[in-house]
């Protein structure tokens, strides 16, 4: 019976690995680090600790029921996974790109509720972590996928829960070498993306032939 099971739960686990690795750099907790210490400036702990908390439920929210209900949407509009891939390619593209050539991600000032908006969305669950999410359902399954999503917002949780301890580890350099790096491996995922989805796209036109 073990040898039986034991395969299954090994694809599993390394299903959960590779949907976390590309929702990891999707998130990009690091980057959100200084945005988040600055919003949070003056705020004592028992009020950053909300700040996280509030972040990380909006955040699951938003992004699993994107994942939930984003595919019915797309019936709705006649788009396909293959088109969903290229188009969310290039955001995930534009987006690591800007990343890279700016300083932070943008920042909505004047808000209240500063956990939910900017910090758990579009912060954490932006535009890349909601691409992402549906491309790896269809790669991984939605069990490796929903543990990627929920199991990567869970760390964002702890980043932030860490902001300051790493930042004076890091240091504002550090913090920001960080970032670029990661935007750097969204875009060669995002690169990944398009072509995938083009091969796809190609070769249903050339069977339907």
């Amino acid at each position: 019976m073990l040898h039986q099971v034991l395969p299954v739960i090994l694809v599993f686990i390394k299903n959960c690995v590779l949907a976390f690795i590309p929702t990891f750099f999707a998130v990009d907790a690091i980057s959100v680090l200084p945005l988040f210490v600055g919003l949070t400036d003056g705020m004592d702990v028992a009020q950053r600790r909300r700040v996280v908390w509030e972040s990380m439920g909006t955040a699951l929210a938003v992004s699993l029921g994107f994942l939930l209900f984003g595919r019915s949407v797309f019936k709705l509009m006649g788009v396909t996974v293959n088109d969903f891939m290229v188009a969310g390619g290039l955001l995930l593209f534009m987006l690591a790109t800007l990343d890279m050539l700016t300083s932070r991600k943008p920042a909505r000032e004047g808000l209240t509720g500063v956990g939910a908006v900017p910090i758990g969305t579009p912060l954490i669950a932006g535009p890349a972590v909601l691409a992402i999410s549906l491309i790896l359902v269809d790669v991984y399954g939605w069990g490796p996928t929903i543990i990627a999503v929920t199991g990567n917002v869970l760390f964002a949780g702890g980043v932030l829960r860490s902001a300051e301890l790493l930042g004076r580890v890091l240091g504002k350099t550090g913090v920001r070498v960080a970032s670029k790096v990661s935007s750097l491996l969204l875009a060669a995922f995002a690169v990944m993306m398009v072509r995938k989805g083009l091969v796809e796209i190609i070769t249903s036109v050339i069977a339907k032939k």
